[in-house]
């Protein structure tokens, strides 16, 4: 099943890493979304508990090593076409990580990657996702929703 035009929604997770008021960015470099600011993240791959999807994902597209520590929240990406079909359906698991070495430098399908102000990174290109996701940081904080 490809990811355009899914039978079924889609897996997928983000990690959530913060650097005190900062948040770690991707600009996607892929679609949908791309050129788009995310946190990083992709699909959960058969057999991947989505913890472990989500740091792999963070250490695929910045280089950086974490551990998840928590749930932060699940969010959906749905976008029609045209004519109304769902070209893309993503329910999205978003962890908090903590980082534990590596070091910061874009790959796979992120063209940049860096820590921006939660104030600031609500002033730049998001996804839509990503932006519910800082306004619901700012309003309730990092706090996880369940530990792994």
């Amino acid at each position: 099943m490809g990811r355009e035009y899914p039978a079924h929604p889609l897996v997928g997770v983000g990690a959530v890493v913060l650097r005190g008021n900062s948040i770690l960015l991707v600009k996607r470099g892929a679609p949908p979304g791309k050129g788009r600011w995310s946190v990083p993240g992709g699909l959960v791959e058969v057999g991947e508990a989505p913890e472990e999807a989500a740091v792999r994902e963070l250490a695929e597209e910045t280089g950086l090593r974490g551990v998840a520590r928590g749930l932060f929240g699940v969010y959906q990406y749905v976008e029609r076409d045209e004519a109304g079909r769902v070209r893309y359906h993503f329910l999205l698991l978003d962890y908090l990580v903590d980082i534990e070495g590596g070091d910061l430098k874009p790959s796979t399908d992120a063209d940049d990657a860096a820590f921006v102000p939660l104030t600031r990174a609500l002033e730049m290109d998001l996804t839509e996702t990503t932006r519910q996701l800082i306004v619901d940081l700012t309003r309730y904080g990092p706090t996880p929703l369940r530990r792994c």
